[in-house]
C-alpha cells in the first residue's frame, strides 16, 4: 500500500505564542518562520490578524518572507476577521484562511447563547465569504471534541458546500480518550457526503497528556493534517508537540505514513524557540529534552556501552542531538566508569578500577554528577 503523506500544520507562531509569558516580536516571528520551511513544514499558521495592529504586521511580513509553504491565519466566523486576514495574507505565494465558530452544546448555549440552525448558517456563510478572497480555506470546528457527532457531522457537510477545502477538528480542551477521537472522525468520513473532497485535520491540546496520542488516533481514522507546535507550546497544557508526531510517524513504519520535515532539524529548532519565547523545555521532554539522550542507572549505562539499541529506540543524530551521554552517578556501575576514563585516555586494569570505585562513589554520593575534573581528581588520589 502507497505510503500516505500528513500534512504538518504549525502554529507555533499563532497557538503556541498564546503561552502566558510567551511574547514574539515581529523580528523573532520571521526567524522562526523561516526555520519553519527549513524543516518542512506544509503550512504555518502565522497569527491572528484582527487580535492586534502588531499580529496583522508579522503575519503581512512572514507572507513576504516564506517562498512555498502556505501560509494560514486564523479568524472567527466574522466578516471583518476575515477581510482583515485576507488583507494581512495579500503577499503570501500561498495564502490560506482558517475560520470557525464552537460548535459544541457548551459553546452554543453559553459562549454563543444560540441555536444549531444559527450556528449551521454562520459556519456555511463565513466559509462562503472567505472563499471569495483565497481558494485554500480551513474551517475549525471549535470543542469538537465534546459536540455531538451527529450535529458536528451537520456542520461538515454545511461547510463542504460552501467550499471549505480542510475541516479541522479541535479537541479545544483535551477532553476526548483517544478512541472517542478516533471514532469521531471515523464517524465523519462514513456519513458526511464528499468527506473525501476536504482534507480532515486534528488539532489536539493536552490537558490530560493526550494529544498526541490523539492525534495518532485521528491518523489512524483517516486524519491527513495535524496541528501541532515546536515543544509543545499551546494554551493551558500546551498542544501537539511536532517532535513527537514527526518521530512517532518516522518509527512506527506500521502506521504507513510519512511527513516532510527534516528530522535532523528539531533539535535546533527547539532550542532555538525556546531562547526566543523563553519558555525553557523540560529536561525530560520526548525526543528534544536535554535527558531524552542521557542514561545514569548503572544497568542502563551498561547496555548503552554494549549496544545503544538496548535502551535508545532514536539515534541521536536523527533529530540534531550531537550525541547520547553517560552520565556518571551514584548510580553508575564499573562498565560506566571504565567507559569514561577511556575517553579520557586511561586505559585501566580491573584491580586499579577496584580501588577506584568506593572512592569514586563517595564523590558521587555528594555530587549530583561526576565530571571529567573529578574523574582526574580520583586518580590523582590514587
Amino acid at each position: 500500500m502507497q505510503p500516505k503523506q500528513i500534512i504538518i500544520f504549525d502554529t507555533t507562531l499563532r497557538d503556541g505564542e498564546q503561552v502566558p509569558g510567551c511574547k514574539l516580536n515581529e523580528k523573532d516571528k520571521i526567524i522562526i518562520a523561516k526555520n519553519l520551511e527549513l524543516l518542512g513544514v506544509d503550512v504555518i499558521e502565522a497569527g491572528f490578524p484582527i487580535s492586534s495592529p502588531g499580529d496583522f504586521q508579522s503575519v503581512k511580513e512572514i507572507s513576504n518572507h516564506i517562498d512555498h509553504t502556505i501560509i494560514c491565519c486564523l479568524t472567527r466566523a466574522k466578516k471583518q476577521d476575515i477581510e482583515i486576514a485576507a488583507q494581512a495574507l495579500k503577499y503570501a505565494k500561498r495564502p490560506r484562511i482558517q475560520t470557525g465558530i464552537g460548535t459544541s452544546e457548551s459553546h452554543i448555549k453559553h459562549k454563543f447563547k444560540s441555536t444549531e440552525e444559527k450556528i449551521l448558517n454562520i459556519a456555511y456563510e463565513s466559509v462562503k465569504y472567505a472563499k471569495q478572497f483565497v481558494e485554500d480555506i480551513e474551517f475549525y470546528a471549535e470543542d469538537a471534541g465534546r459536540t455531538d457527532n451527529l450535529f458536528l457531522a451537520k456542520v461538515c457537510e454545511k461547510v463542504i458546500q460552501a467550499g471549505a477545502t480542510v475541516i479541522n477538528l479541535p479537541d479545544t480542551t483535551g477532553y476526548c480518550l483517544p478512541e472517542a477521537y478516533g471514532n469521531k472522525i471515523h464517524f465523519l468520513r462514513e456519513n458526511v457526503p464528499h468527506i473525501d473532497h476536504v482534507t480532515l485535520s486534528t488539532h489536539c491540546h493536552d490537558d490530560l497528556g493526550l494529544a498526541t496520542a490523539n492525534a495518532i488516533e485521528g491518523i489512524q481514522k483517516g486524519a491527513r493534517q495535524v496541528e501541532c507546535t515546536i515543544n509543545g507550546l499551546g494554551e493551558r497544557a500546551g498542544n501537539t508537540p511536532l517532535e513527537e508526531i514527526v518521530m512517532i510517524l518516522k518509527q512506527k513504519k506500521a502506521l504507513n505514513c510519512f511527513t516532510n520535515i527534516n528530522t535532523k532539524m528539531l533539535y535546533p529548532i527547539s532550542q532555538l524557540v525556546s531562547q526566543l519565547t523563553g519558555m525553557v523545555v523540560p529536561p525530560n521532554k520526548a525526543i528534544i529534552g536535554t535527558n531524552a539522550f542521557s542514561h545514569s542507572s548503572g544497568i542502563h549505562q551498561d547496555g548503552m556501552i554494549k549496544n545503544s539499541e538496548t535502551y535508545e529506540i532514536i539515534n541521536p543524530h536523527e533529530v540534531g542531538y550531537n550525541n547520547s551521554s553517560i552520565v556518571l552517578t551514584a548510580r553508575s556501575g564499573r562498565s560506566a566508569l571504565i567507559y569514561r576514563y577511556n575517553q579520557l585516555g586511561y586505559a585501566l586494569k580491573t584491580n586499579q578500577i577496584d580501588t577506584i570505585y568506593p572512592i569514586f562513589l563517595k564523590y558521587a554520593d555528594k555530587k549530583k554528577a561526576i565530571y571529567d575534573e573529578d574523574l582526574k581528581e580520583i586518580i590523582k588520589r590514587v
